[in-house]
């Protein structure tokens, strides 16, 4: 079995860069399960309805969120869909869940979103706590267990491949849009990468306009943001599974420019 995952969408060329290349990335590569993270798909920040119904019609199985769930209003008419996942260790009683699980050629997968606590000016529960209690139950329930954690601090989520290893079967990082060059297999068999970098505006910081973001570091103003334009590059991650016993057996970053 293969999974793909796909890094942050930044912006509606994000978007459309998308739509054009997974499915050549799907057929050539002979993917069989699809994780997108899309917190910054509408004009940067979060997720309108619009753009959701267009990530509906591709063959994606798993959308999960980051620091800008909320980002949309538009996000509490369809957070309760099963293909949207927000960071499970968000305040409880919020809308939506930080966890699903799928069906895909026989086996159940479960997918978990997290958020780090490190420079995020996010009020969240101890991600390590929370990934704790949702591996432990999610083994008795699923045959694969998969997470994204959403996180700054490339040593937050280094962290968490030791303190999970061998427990969960995939981590991979999303956020700094950046696609890190350390994807591995564990000693005790856990696919890992930092970051999966960005599928969003080439010719940026990060996605968003250069000129405004070095103004920002010059003056320390703090101007508004604004997406960059142009054309996007598309970043993810593949890793392969092996069917009679779930072990992770291959891990290759992938980069369209």
């Amino acid at each position: 079995m293969k999974i793909l995952a796909i890094g942050d969408i930044v912006g509606e060329s994000g978007l459309s860069k998308l739509k054009e290349i997974l499915p050549k990335v799907i057929e050539n590569e002979n993917i069989d399960f699809t994780i997108v993270n899309a917190e910054n798909t509408s004009s940067g920040m979060g997720l309108t309805i619009k753009d959701f119904n267009t990530l509906l019609k591709m063959k994606i199985n798993t959308i999960t969120m980051g620091n800008h769930t909320w980002g949309k209003k538009d996000i509490f008419t369809f957070i309760e869909n099963p293909k949207i996942i927000r960071p499970a260790n968000y305040s409880k009683g919020l809308p939506g869940k930080g966890y699903n699980i799928y069906e895909c050629k026989g086996k159940k997968i479960a997918v978990i979103n997290l958020i780090g606590r490190t420079d995020m000016n996010v009020l969240s529960e101890n991600p390590f706590l929370v990934a704790d209690e949702l591996v432990n139950k999610l083994n008795k329930e699923a045959d694969i267990i998969i997470i994204d954690f959403h996180a700054e601090a490339t040593a937050e989520k280094i962290a968490m491949k030791h303190y999970l290893d061998g427990k969960v079967n995939i981590i991979f990082g999303t956020h700094t849009h950046v696609q890190t060059a350390d994807e591995e297999i564990t000693d005790k068999g856990t696919g890992y990468i930092t970051d999966l970098g960005m599928t969003g505006p080439k010719n940026s910081v990060i996605g968003m306009d250069v000129s405004v973001s070095i103004k920002r570091f010059l003056t320390s103003l703090p101007e508004r943001y604004k997406l960059a334009e142009g054309e996007s590059i598309f970043n993810g991650c593949i890793f392969e599974i092996d069917e009679t016993n779930c072990k992770t057996i291959k891990v290759y970053r992938i980069n369209y420019n």
